[in-house]
């Protein structure tokens, strides 16, 4: 398949209600916030990892779409599989260089052939078995930066109940269990991200049916990763800015500058979506950029 011949630049608007989007381990896993403003926090490494759960779960490890960074599959397997399938011994890659020197090359676009999120958001498949393994280092032609919260979030510790005790002892003393967990009651998040075609066309060969699966990846990537910890999230809305070349028609932060969202004057705790407004002054779009808004 053919590499996009556009560049885009997107932002992702998503909210959370009664749920904490994404713990910070650091701090007993409290929802992430800014100190300094308030604001709620989602690491991009959250957010790709619900769009490889979704990619894996509609395409079921299909020829093409293969997820690199999942739960159970070490690296080293995967970047081995690599090997074997040019007859190399992952033990001794830099042996087999000197027959084949152009075995690198070929590792990194085996990798990039195969598996969907190194093709999208690149790797770095260098590990150790004896002696190097190694598969290159990918840099992705999608990106996307932290989520930030539109308001300040306040989270809240809730203390809960449970009737299971955890031992023997304990059930001869007591018939219940306290714990608690966090969550935001309401949180509307913007995520700003990015597709390089000069990326997609140099290195990993991402084409305009990865670019629709990711698409439909970022639209639907809380609907099959519910848990009782997140609670509803959702995502509300897409928007696509989409250049008519490869190298971009207007630096990104200008195109970003056009999105205003704004919370309803009369509103004091946002709690759902409805009390903001979301703005595109399309105006002003700068020639050679187009909009698309998906939700």
């Amino acid at each position: 398949m053919e590499p996009i011949k556009n560049r885009y630049d997107f932002i992702i608007l998503f909210d959370v209600e009664n749920g904490n989007p994404n713990g910070d381990p650091d701090a007993g896993n409290m929802p992430r916030i800014d100190p300094e403003t308030g604001l709620g926090l989602v690491t991009d490494v959250c957010l790709k990892r619900k769009i490889r759960n979704y990619v894996e779960t509609v395409r079921e490890d299909e020829q093409g779409y293969r997820i690199y960074i999942k739960d159970g599959v070490p690296l080293n397997r995967s970047d081995a599989e690599a090997c074997e399938h040019f007859g190399a011994a992952p033990d001794n890659l830099k042996d087999f260089k000197k027959t084949d020197p152009d075995i690198d090359r070929k590792l990194r676009d085996y990798m990039c052939e195969n598996f969907y999120d190194v093709r999208t958001f690149g790797a770095v498949m260098t590990t150790f078995v004896k002696g190097a393994l190694n598969c290159g280092q990918v840099r992705g032609p999608v990106q996307l930066g932290f989520a930030r919260s539109i308001d300040p979030v306040l989270p809240q510790e809730v203390t809960i109940t449970r009737v299971a005790i955890t031992t023997e002892a304990d059930a001869e003393k007591k018939g219940t269990e306290m714990g608690r967990k966090y969550i935001l009651p309401y949180g509307l998040y913007r995520c700003e991200g990015f597709v390089s075609a000069n990326l997609a066309r140099k290195t990993t060969g991402f084409s305009e049916d990865d670019l629709e699966l990711l698409w439909d990846a970022i639209l639907n990537m809380f609907e099959n990763d519910r848990s009782a910890a997140r609670g509803m999230m959702a995502v509300r809305e897409l928007i696509i800015f989409k250049h008519d070349s490869e190298l971009g028609n207007a630096p990104a932060h200008k195109l970003f500058d056009l999105v205003r969202i704004t919370k309803d004057p009369e509103v004091i705790a946002p709690r759902s979506y409805s009390d903001y407004t979301v703005e595109v002054d399309e105006s002003r779009l700068p020639a050679g950029v187009s909009i698309i808004r998906k939700n």
